[in-house]
């Protein structure tokens, strides 16, 4: 059976990274990669994000970057609202427009512009009835604005068979040692 995965985290902001050539998202890049590799020799078909600045973003250029080796992965940025991003810098508002344009398929959960959370709680309903697991960039010990991703993924759990796996701060400090230890032994990073 093909997978759809929804992919999700923590924002750039919640993480303290603020710029594309931070060393920290050279690591976090590398993790997510690992893992969609992993999830993609598990029969992953799409890897299904929204278009949150961090997690959701990176996670969406990493496996469109991965179809050179993988053809046959497709892509998709949900957005939960019509007017997602618009209150945005405009260099963040180019790179989602520039993203979304990348994906092999985008829409918006809601066609109406936001005007209320229950259009985060229905974005939240959809991702889960369309995805057959998710990949959370998440750590207990820092719960984020992520935490209601994982508590409604939960809820959602106790009635039906979704897998959840966690890419957690343990797993970035392994990424960040083999990382360090390439560069040590003169590997080049991707």
């Amino acid at each position: 059976m093909l997978m759809r995965l929804w992919v999700t985290g923590y924002r750039s902001y919640e993480l303290g990274v603020f710029g594309a050539n931070e060393p920290k998202l050279k690591i976090i890049k590398a993790a997510l990669k690992a893992r969609l590799i992993d999830q993609f020799e598990q029969h992953l078909a799409w890897v299904i994000s929204g278009g949150q600045l961090g997690t959701e973003q990176w996670s969406l250029e990493v496996a469109n970057a991965l179809k050179k080796d993988y053809p046959e992965l497709q892509t998709a940025m949900m957005l939960p609202f019509a007017d997602f991003g618009q209150n945005w810098n405009e260099t963040n508002q180019t790179t989602l427009a520039a993203l979304r344009a990348q994906v092999d398929f985008s829409a918006a959960v809601s066609d109406k512009p936001y005007h209320s959370p229950q259009q985060l709680r229905n974005y939240q309903e959809f991702m889960l009835t369309h995805t057959d697991g998710a990949l959370l960039l998440y750590d207990e010990t820092a719960p984020g604005k992520v935490h209601y991703t994982v508590a409604a993924i939960q809820r959602y759990q106790a009635q039906h068979d979704y897998p959840l796996t966690l890419l957690d701060f343990d797993e970035l400090q392994d990424a960040a040692n083999n990382y360090q230890e390439q560069q040590e032994n003169g590997f080049q990073a991707e």
